[in-house]
């Protein structure tokens, strides 16, 4: 039987230890690894082998943070991201699956969380279509502001040339440059070209709005 390998990442201990025994009773799941803080899940997910994580959206006092743990561990490796919560917000949920989860499971339905692994792992095609599809139109959301010349410069920027190479690419005076790069960096509430593309890569989650 192909064991299906789980990472959790919950702040309580006792919730750790009573969710390990009850998916490692079930023959097809095993819990692999198991992490309390944000920083030490990132760190786990560059070592360890694991098909699904179970993860705690409420890591830390700071918030929402294991929504921004969930976009890092993305970044890091493809998996199946299971959020886990005490709330029934629609908001957070929304938040949830724009991280790239592939559910929303509130602790009090816990008995759904072995179902919710295997269909993660098992069937991940339909949900993969409609994160994609998701994430393209949370880009859209972001870059909506700009006008087509800032976009042409932001997409750019996000393919890797340099301030020089886009001056000659598209034939652009080095200050109408500066001052379109400026403009687009004001829009999308950046202070660099390095954030513009890591805040749009990152589908806007960053650490200051899960503290809200």
């Amino acid at each position: 039987m192909e064991l299906i390998k789980v990472l959790l990442v919950e702040d309580d201990p006792d919730w750790i230890k009573a969710m390990t025994s009850y998916l490692n009773k079930e023959d097809d799941l095993l819990v692999v690894g198991a992490a309390v803080h944000p920083d030490e899940a990132v760190s786990m997910a560059a070592k360890l082998d694991f098909d699904v994580v179970l993860m705690d959206i409420q890591l830390t006092d700071r918030g929402l943070d294991g929504i921004y743990t969930a976009v890092e561990i993305l970044e890091l490796r493809p998996a199946k991201i299971i959020m886990l919560t005490s709330m029934s917000d629609e908001h957070v949920m929304t938040e949830a699956f724009t991280a790239g989860a592939v559910n929303y499971i509130e602790k009090t339905r816990f008995r759904e969380v072995p179902h919710a692994i295997r269909s993660a792992y098992r069937h991940p095609a339909a949900m993969d279509a409609l994160l994609k599809e998701f994430s393209r139109l949370k880009r859209e959301e972001q870059l909506k502001k700009l006008t087509t010349a800032e976009r042409e410069v932001y997409e750019l920027i996000e393919e890797g040339y340099t301030q020089s190479q886009i001056e000659k690419k598209l034939v652009k005076a080095e200050s109408t440059l500066k001052n379109q790069v400026n403009k687009m960096l004001k829009k999308l509430g950046v202070k660099s070209s390095k954030e513009a593309v890591e805040k749009v890569r990152r589908r806007g989650i960053s650490r200051d709005k899960q503290s809200d």
